[in-house]
C-alpha cells in the first residue's frame, strides 16, 4: 500500500462511483499531507538457517516491501525468514513495490526470471480497494495471481495475507476512514471465502494488534513490531503446511 497513491487512486475511485465530494476532498488531502516513506534498505533475497530446504517467494505491495521499517531485517521478509530459519534452510526472494495493485503484481511477475519456489506469500489488496476494485474483479485478479505463481514459479502453496483494518488507520479522516475500511473489509471477506475453497491456498487474517504507536510515522503502514507479529504468523501457517 502507498498512502500518497491511495489519495490519488481513491480520488479516481470516488469520482467513478459518484460518491461524496467531501470524501473526494479528503482523498486529495491525504495525498498532499501524508508523508511518503521509502522502502527499507537491505537485501531482497538470501539464505538463512539450517534444516530441510524451503524456498519462499514474497510478492506484493508496499507492506510486502517493508515500508515502515528502516531495514529489511525489521520488515516482513526479514521477520518471516528469521522465523522460518529456526526449522528450515530458507531461500527467499522479495518481489514487491509500493503502490502495486494485484494486477500490477501479476504484470511485474511476468518479467521476473522463473525459478522454483515451494511456497509464496502474497500481500495485496489495499491498492485494489482504494482504486475502486469490486470484490468480483478482485477475486478474478487473485485467481490469475495464484495461477501464475503455480505455473510460472511451480509454487506448491500460496499464503494469501488478508487486508489490514483500514477503518483504524489514524492518517485517514472520517468519513473517508469509514469508507475505505468498508471497502477493505468487503475485499477481505471475499478473499477469505475464496481462499477457503482453494486446496493450495491458505488465508491469513491480519487480526493482531495494530495500535497507533505500533504503526509507521505515516499512520498508514505497519511498524517493526507489527511486521514481527506478521512474519511469525505467516511462518506458523507455512510450518503447519510444509513441515
Amino acid at each position: 500500500m502507498d498512502a500518497r497513491r491511495t489519495g490519488l487512486g481513491l480520488a479516481g475511485g470516488l469520482v467513478a462511483l459518484g460518491l461524496s465530494p467531501l470524501m473526494l476532498a479528503q482523498g486529495l488531502y491525504v495525498r498532499r499531507t501524508v508523508p511518503t516513506l521509502p522502502e527499507p534498505e537491505g537485501p531482497r533475497q538470501g539464505e538463512l538457517g539450517q534444516g530441510p530446504e524451503l524456498r519462499v517467494l514474497i510478492v506484493g505491495d508496499s507492506s510486502a516491501a517493508g515500508v515502515g521499517a528502516e531495514y529489511q531485517e525489521q520488515a516482513l521478509s526479514g521477520r518471516l525468514a528469521e522465523a522460518l530459519a529456526r526449522d528450515f534452510r530458507v531461500s527467499w526472494l522479495l518481489v514487491a513495490q509500493s503502490g502495486f495493485t494485484t494486477q500490477e503484481v501479476i504484470d511485474h511477475l511476468q518479467v521476473v526470471t522463473p525459478q522454483v519456489w515451494d511456497v509464496a506469500l502474497s500481500v495485496t489488496g489495499v491498492n485494489d480497494a482504494t482504486s475502486g476494485c469490486r470484490p468480483k474483479a478482485f477475486l478474478a485478479r487473485q485467481k490469475r495471481l495464484v495461477t501464475l505463481l503455480r505455473h510460472r514459479f511451480q509454487v506448491k502453496r500460496v499464503v494469501l495475507s488478508g487486508l489490514p483494518p483500514m477503518h483504524r488507520f489514524p492518517s485517514l479522516p472520517q468519513p473517508l476512514r469509514w469508507y475505505l475500511g468498508a471497502r477493505a473489509q468487503a475485499l477481505d471477506a471475499a478473499l477469505e471465502r475464496w481462499a477457503g475453497l482453494q486446496p493450495v491456498c491458505d488465508y491469513l487474517p491480519l487480526n493482531f494488534d495494530m495500535d497507533v504507536e505500533d504503526m509507521a510515522d505515516d499512520g498508514f503502514h505497519p511498524g517493526p513490531k507489527v511486521y514481527e507479529q506478521w512474519g511469525q504468523a505467516v511462518a506458523e501457517v507455512i510450518k503447519a503446511k510444509m513441515a
